[in-house]
């Protein structure tokens, strides 16, 4: 675990999902080769630049089923479930921002049960790196985005942190040490993110 500036207190965490809090091993490279999308842009935005409302319509079926098939077999990340119970031990608000479908959502959080205060999907603004997200949730839990921190395993995850002014919090595993330079905040391990934080007085 390493932060890039001194530890400061939080009045939010934010969570990313898949990869995060939930492992449903979601296979991107496999969807890119069923939909015969390039690599290095987003499968999303990949999205908005197709002209063929039919080719939208399967594209976006695709993804779907990709989602609901991961979300059906969805398992807590190790230590997400202990963190989210500490944190809400702790009074810490707190959310979660996937670039997921809403229904699939529903089904990770049907079987983990996600005890958090707010979540949002695709469907309820625009996608990471967007900011607007995380600024609705911020909004939504009446804090200032500057005091809050938002967790993910993926460069959209620190590009939207900090888009929205909040600090960017990566937690590292195996193949995602490049992000690092992005990162703020680094942990391995989910539990190493109570160390870091301190309630803010409020």
């Amino acid at each position: 675990m390493h932060q890039r500036d001194s530890r400061k207190s939080f009045a939010a965490v934010i969570f990313d999902l898949d990869g995060t809090l939930a492992e449903t091993g979601l296979n991107f490279e496999a969807i890119r080769r069923e939909l015969d999308f390039p690599d290095g842009v987003g499968l999303l935005e990949h999205i908005e630049t197709l002209n063929d409302p039919e080719r939208v319509a399967q594209a976006h079926a695709v993804i779907e089923r990709h989602e609901m098939a991961g979300a059906a077999r969805a398992t807590w990340i190790e230590g997400a479930e202990q963190l989210l119970r500490d944190l809400n031990h702790a009074g810490m608000p707190m959310g979660i921002l996937t670039r997921n479908s809403r229904q699939a959502v529903e089904c990770t959080h049907q079987a983990l049960e996600l005890d958090v205060d707010l979540i949002l999907t695709r469907e309820d603004c625009r996608p990471k790196p967007h900011p607007e997200g995380l600024l609705k949730i911020a909004a939504a839990l009446r804090v200032d985005p500057a005091e809050a921190v938002y967790v993910g395993d993926f460069i959209y995850d620190l590009e939207c942190a900090r888009n929205a002014g909040m600090t960017a919090c990566l937690f590292r595993n195996h193949s995602n040490e490049a992000f690092e330079p992005h990162a703020d905040l680094v942990i391995e391990r989910l539990v190493d993110l109570l160390l870091c934080l301190q309630p803010a007085g409020r």
